[in-house]
Formats: structure tokens, C-alpha cells, sequence
């Protein structure tokens, strides 16, 4: 099943997309209790609520699939890992890496839909994509096991972690993360995809969806990536995301970007910045086997606000380590 937040008119609806069309569901119809319903359940619900006839898509405007309380990003593909570290002069990831699947938090208040334009962030003239996956929690959870975890996830959807390169090379000497390089833009969708649904895709423990980008309609030379291709599982990622911390229905959790899958690896490795980094105009497509595409199209952003430097030197009050 695919599951999407569709706009109609100034009302926003859940809809269940096939094929081209999409089935408007009862204004009343909750999106977490669709998510956390085993697929029998979902049936039932959807037949349920059901309002009115199907529309074709292209009289409603797709939204993003879910509006996350949290949404983690992780870093699991290691060919990503080892591209981008190029541009930094690293020979290796660090061996920390290989430990456990780690993720940082990125901005909730800045998700973005399908076709919703991108502004270019304050200040940056190094815009790139990260071509992504992503499951969505279900059910809540907390510390929970691979094994368990999989009954949490309700589906996949496609993500774009925005990224402003030159913003992030600013601020990460400091060790704080990507700060504004990655606070502007956040997109998911089109829709999601059930767990179920995608069942056939995989292969061991894991999915394997072939996933590629193209920009202006035109994909990237060096070809695309599956999801095979991680190095943790979904279910691995939820079960380490769930100690101690709960997860709820709506949270993301997104598998960081696959190999190739943005600007700043060819750059790293070619040592060029070919393809150049995304202008005004430019448009974005992300592809994902099983699930389908989302598109952004690039536009010009605000100029950056002045903030003044640190104010150093002030009075400091007395420590008992202090020596003078």
C-alpha cells in the first residue's frame, strides 16, 4: 500500500495512491493509526474511511508523507563515507565507524514535499542532494531488539538531506555537526510504501532497492547505488536508535546517503567540481525501485543576516582552579 498526505484545495487529506490515481480518505482518518495497523487492519481502515471517488494525481498536490517528531539521519553507506572524506583529505573512515550505525538529528521544521521548491541556503554557493532512504516508525518502541524493531517499521519513503557544502565545512572544525549547512531543507516522499508491500525487494536481512538521482532530467555519470549496499539493516538502525529513547509513530530514520548519491563525492574523488553545484533552476529527481520519485526544483534564497564575531576577552568570575 502506498500511503500519502495529499492536499485538495486548503484541506489536507491521507490518500492511498494506485497507480496514477489516489483515494481520498475521511478528513477524520488518522495517519498514525493507519501506520501502526498490520496490513489486514489497514485494509479495513482504508475501505472504511474511503471518501468519495479516486482522483487522479494530478489534481491534488502530494505533501510530505509524514510530518516527523524526529527524524534521524544516519551514515551507512561506507563507499559514501569514503568519497566525501576525499574532499577532506582523509585516507579511511575512522575506525569508530565501523562500531554501531551512528546518526545525528537534522531540522523537523524544515521538511519539505514533493515539488516544494528548495531556496538556496544564506550565504552558500556549494548547494548539493543526498539521495536517501528511510523507514518510518509504526508502533512506539523503546530498546528494542533487530528482531522486534521489524514489526515497528510501517514503511519506506524516498529522502533528500539538503546540503550546503561550503556552510558545512564552516562550522566543522568546531565538532558540532553540520550547523547550517544542513538546517534549510529536509525532503520526503513521495509517499510511503508499506513494509509489506516491499517484501519481494529483499534479500537476506535487508532491502535492495536500486536508487539513482538526476538533475535537469538527466542522471548522474557514474550510476547509482541499492540499498543492499548498507552496512546496517533498517531494523538494526531502529533497534540502536531505540535504547533508551522511545520511538513513536512518525519518527524517521533515514539510511544516510547511498554511494554516488550526491555532488560531493564526485568532487572528492575527481578533484573538480564537476558537476557543479546546484543552481537556481536546476531541478533534483531522486529514484528509488519499489517506491517511485520525488523532484525539487532550486530557487533563489535570502541573502545572510549579519551576526557579529565572538565577544572575547570578558571579566571571567573566580575558580577554584584558576591561578591567578
Amino acid at each position: 500500500m502506498k500511503i500519502a498526505r495529499i492536499g485538495i484545495g486548503d484541506a489536507t487529506r491521507v490518500g492511498i495512491v494506485d497507480g496514477d490515481r489516489v483515494q481520498p480518505l475521511a478528513a477524520e482518518t488518522d495517519l498514525s493509526e493507519l501506520l501502526a495497523a498490520i496490513p489486514a487492519q489497514r485494509a479495513e481502515l482504508v475501505e472504511r474511511t474511503k471518501d468519495g471517488e479516486p482522483r487522479p494525481l494530478s489534481e491534488v498536490r502530494l505533501l510530505a508523507p509524514v510530518q516527523p517528531r524526529t527524524l534521524r539521519d544516519f551514515l551507512t553507506f561506507e563507499e559514501h563515507l569514503e568519497g566525501s572524506l576525499k574532499v577532506m583529505g582523509a585516507a579511511a573512515p575512522h575506525p569508530a565507524w565501523y562500531d554501531q550505525p551512528l546518526f545525528y538529528f537534522t531540522n523537523t521544521n524544515a521538511v519539505l514535499g514533493p515539488d516544494d521548491p528548495v531556496a538556496v541556503p544564506p550565504g552558500s554557493r556549494k548547494l548539493d542532494f543526498e539521495l536517501e532512504l528511510a523507514a518510518v516508525i509504526g508502533k512506539p518502541g523503546k530498546d528494542l531488539s533487530p528482531e522486534q524493531a521489524a514489526e515497528h517499521i510501517a514503511g519506506y519513503t524516498l529522502f533528500n538531506d539538503w546540503s550546503a557544502r561550503d556552510l558545512q565545512a564552516i562550522a566543522a572544525p568546531v565538532g558540532m555537526g553540520a550547523v547550517k549547512g544542513k538546517d534549510f531543507a529536509n525532503t520526503l516522499g513521495p509517499w510511503i510504501v508499506t513494509a509489506d508491500e516491499l517484501a519481494p525487494y529483499r534479500r537476506d536481512d535487508r532491502l535492495a532497492l536500486d536508487m539513482h538521482a538526476e538533475i535537469n532530467g538527466v542522471a548522474l555519470p557514474a550510476g547509482g547505488d541499492t540499498s543492499a549496499n548498507m552496512a546496517w539493516s533498517f531494523e538494526e538502525m531502529v533497534a540502536f536508535a531505540s535504547r533508551g529513547a522511545e520511538l513513536l509513530p512518525g519518527d524517521v530514520l533515514a539510511s544516510g546517503t547511498c554511494g554516488a548519491g550526491c555532488l560531493l563525492e564526485y568532487w572528492g574523488r575527481t578533484g573538480t567540481e564537476e558537476p557543479p553545484p546546484l543552481r537556481p533552476g536546476d531541478v533534483v529527481t531522486l529514484v528509488v525501485e519499489g517506491i517511485g520519485s520525488v523532484s525539487n526544483r532550486i530557487v533563489a534564497g535570502a541573502g545572510p543576516v549579519a551576526v557579529p564575531k565572538a565577544r572575547v576577552g570578558q571579566r571571567r568570575r573566580p575558580r577554584p582552579w584558576s591561578t591567578t
